[in-house]
């Protein structure tokens, strides 16, 4: 399996952003989750879905401004980023797992980051 995030950049306070994390073929059990590092933090959870239903979950500090979804068809899952603040400046990765977790341990495939920098 291997994951290939893309779409980071810069953007100004208060605009938007789309990821997108190519999945390849994965089974439909699948779980793609959204992580993210910023410099001398922890790594912390984003959102996740489940590949099959569609079933979504946000951490609470993106909810109501991160929507993430998925293209089946194009072995696809995005995170469309909206409201940005500088606190959301950080490296976000992709990661597979079968458990629907926000914990990142459990989740075994991971890609390499895409940088997001929300700065004027």
């Amino acid at each position: 399996v291997q994951l290939q995030a893309s779409g980071g950049g810069l953007v100004q306070p208060g605009g938007s952003l789309t990821l997108s994390c190519a999945t390849g073929r994965i089974y439909s059990s699948s779980v793609i989750g959204w992580f993210r590092q910023a410099p001398g933090k922890e790594r912390e959870f984003v959102a996740l879905i489940r590949r099959s239903s569609g079933t979504t979950f946000y951490a609470d500090s993106v909810k109501d401004r991160f929507i993430i979804s998925r293209d089946n068809t194009e072995n696809t899952v995005y995170l469309r980023m909206n409201s940005l603040k500088p606190g959301d400046t950080a490296v976000y990765s992709c990661a597979k797992g079968s458990t629907f977790t926000s914990s990142a341990s459990a989740y075994k495939y991971w890609g390499q980051g895409t940088l997001v920098t929300v700065s004027s």
